[in-house]
């Protein structure tokens, strides 16, 4: 009997202390929030072997507090082993039209996560913020604005109230904004394109927005030129796979053909990728001065539609976003215009590769290189020598792949070629 007793207690003793001996803690992180609106999404992350019993947040302001949201799971106090739940997201929205106790002004968020095991520990995270409910609004200019398919165009704007981000929409695409120089942060411009691809019954709209989700948007008058972009076949030989795909891709085995494919298809795209990640590495100035340089005679033109043509067999469709302009082989390459260069290296299909910045997100694209003569970080001046043509990449032969794009979107350079149209589209509305 008394070895039945002792088992007995150690069981109602051990096994509860066994259990919380397996017990964690909840770990709690909130991606940050800086000010809270009408509808702010949260994100909170939980780390929790054992899974998350109860999450709450609650909204802390002036001494009174105010329950936002709430998930609750089945308790498992006993049988907390059998499953785990590690790491799980959770995601809402607070605000005003949740709580319309909250005013404008500080307040505390409070986040908490009780682990599901037998102890139930909970861990809390607070995370000072503001209310704000005004939304932001935008005045924009009262200029007539044309813009081609393809092509770029300014515009100004002021923007009221409470704002963080401001900028042009064109479909899919975003392009930031500047302070106007000389001018209070809050009346602003954006160099935007219209993208050759997008409808021309696309709107482009001005917005302005604030982290508590709040935004403002603001219509413009504006007329957008279609523009015809050709079509053309390409043949692709044997000799033009074996130079280019070994070339591309040395370490590569199996069907050239097939090689090829992944490379003008997946590796175009993350290279246009690389492009217009470069936005970033801009100055928030105009570098440029006039007009553009042009090299070479044309040989490509923007937007081009190209059918990859194999023993008369079409095997790929892509878009050509540039002009390939030809002069003499391994003929110097200059830099079109004032700038710092952003970016020199391979660049996959564009083979040896040139990008210079022009200040407020405008830059110039230089591909298919035999030689760099400069690197990143370094000035350049209009005309300066900086590599030679050459046939590196996806090239069939010596040329120059010049492009330009604005704040990451590839547009037709023509129009920086033409001095008056830097002046009138550009230049003077910046300055008004």
């Amino acid at each position: 009997m008394k070895r039945f007793l002792f088992v007995a207690a150690a069981l109602v003793l051990g096994v509860p202390l066994i259990l919380l001996l397996l017990s964690s803690n909840a770990a709690v992180t909130v991606d940050p929030v800086r000010v809270i609106g009408q509808n702010t999404p949260v994100v909170v992350h939980v780390t929790s072997p054992h899974g998350v019993r109860r999450l709450s947040a609650e909204l802390e302001q002036n001494g009174s507090r105010y329950a936002a949201f709430e998930s609750s799971r089945p308790a498992r106090r006993l049988f907390f082993l059998r499953g785990n739940d590690v790491s799980p997201v959770f995601r809402f929205t607070v605000g005003r039209s949740k709580t319309p106790a909250l005013r404008d002004g500080k307040a505390r968020l409070i986040v908490s996560a009780e682990a599901n095991d037998f102890r139930a520990s909970t861990d809390t995270v607070a995370l000072d913020v503001d209310v704000n409910t005004q939304p932001p609004r935008v005045s924009v200019d009262g200029f007539q604005h044309y813009v081609n398919q393809g092509g770029a165009e300014l515009v100004t704007f002021t923007v009221s109230g409470y704002w963080t981000e401001a900028g042009v929409r064109v479909g899919q695409y975003t392009f930031r904004s500047f302070p106007l120089p000389g001018r209070p942060a809050n009346e602003r411009f954006s160099i935007f394109a219209f993208p050759w691809n997008e409808p021309v019954s696309t709107v482009p709209v001005v917005y302005a927005s604030n982290p508590s989700g709040a935004e403002a948007k603001g219509h413009f008058w504006c007329k957008v030129f279609p523009k015809s972009f050709r079509t053309r076949d390409l043949e692709i030989s044997d000799a033009f796979l074996d130079k280019a795909v070994d070339q591309i891709d040395p370490n590569g085995a199996g069907d050239k053909l097939e090689r090829f494919l992944k490379i003008n298809g997946e590796m175009r795209r993350r290279n246009n990728q690389t492009l217009a990640d470069l936005r970033s590495k801009t100055t928030e100035k105009v570098l440029w001065n006039g007009a553009f340089w042009r090299y070479g005679k044309t040989e490509s033109f923007f937007a081009d539609a190209r059918n990859y043509v194999y023993k008369g067999k079409v095997v790929d469709h892509q878009v050509h976003l540039g002009f390939d302009l030809s002069d003499l082989q391994h003929a110097p390459v200059v830099a079109a215009n004032d700038g710092n260069v952003v970016f020199a290296g391979d660049l996959g299909i564009y083979g040896n590769c040139i990008v210079v910045d022009h200040g407020y997100g405008l830059q110039s694209i230089y591909g298919h290189l035999s030689e760099i003569a400069v690197k990143p970080g370094d000035a350049v001046k209009k005309g300066q020598p900086m590599g030679k043509s050459g046939s590196t990449g996806l090239a069939a032969g010596d040329h120059l792949h010049f492009s330009m794009q604005v704040d990451g979107v590839q547009i037709t350079p023509v129009e920086w070629w033409d001095e008056h149209w830097i002046h009138d589209r550009i230049l003077s509305k910046l300055h008004s």
